[in-house]
């Protein structure tokens, strides 16, 4: 005859075997799912100085400022996965999907790191809480995050490109970073901008 404890740990532990297979099949219901979506971005001005670098080797650096318009329709991704099942970047809203994590990067290639191929920046981000709006529409926004680059490297640079890519929270599974369909190139002026004195 089994006691009580025993049988509390046969439940405790067939409770577990079942949330554990719950969980798989909602990791398993959204892992394959496509989360890109449409983006557009646009640049509508762009300013270079060279600045003191206080963190490094007291040399000076490259310190760039960006303004650009921003667009992007990530709600019907929110109303495709709401029919899904329990579960799920700059982006799904899926039921039980607590936040989405937004970042705009740009590749900075530096002269200090040659043996880097890609050297990436996060310009702005935002995070997208479950229920808040998720149709991105901004309209001259200034980059949120300083712009440097570890010398000279942004200074007549012909291929800095702006990309906006997004992390789903998810309750269960991976964390997936997705990158929008939609990017912009642009280059660096070869002049750097004075200072105004007052």
């Amino acid at each position: 005859m089994n006691t009580v404890l025993s049988r509390a740990n046969s439940l405790f532990a067939f409770s577990l075997s079942v949330m554990a297979a719950l969980t798989f099949g909602c990791f398993i219901t959204t892992a394959f799912k496509d989360r890109t979506v449409p983006v557009d971005v646009r640049v509508s001005k762009v300013m270079l100085r060279n600045v003191d670098d206080f963190t490094g080797p007291r040399e000076r650096s490259d310190l760039g400022f960006i303004t650009f318009d921003l667009s992007a329709d990530i709600l019907y991704i929110s109303v495709q996965y709401l029919t899904g099942m329990l579960n799920s970047s700059f982006s799904i809203c899926l039921p039980s999907t607590p936040q989405k994590a937004i970042t705009m990067e740009s590749p900075a290639p530096s002269p200090r790191a040659p043996k880097m191929s890609l050297n990436q920046v996060v310009l702005w981000d935002k995070i997208v809480l479950r229920g808040e709006n998720n149709k991105l529409n901004l309209r001259n926004t200034k980059s949120k995050y300083f712009f440097f680059d570890d010398g000279n490297g942004l200074r007549a640079n012909k291929n800095i490109t702006l990309t906006l890519s997004w992390n789903v929270v998810p309750n269960a599974g991976i964390l997936p970073l997705v990158a929008g369909s939609g990017y912009t190139s642009l280059p660096f002026p070869e002049k750097y901008e004075t200072p105004k004195s007052y």
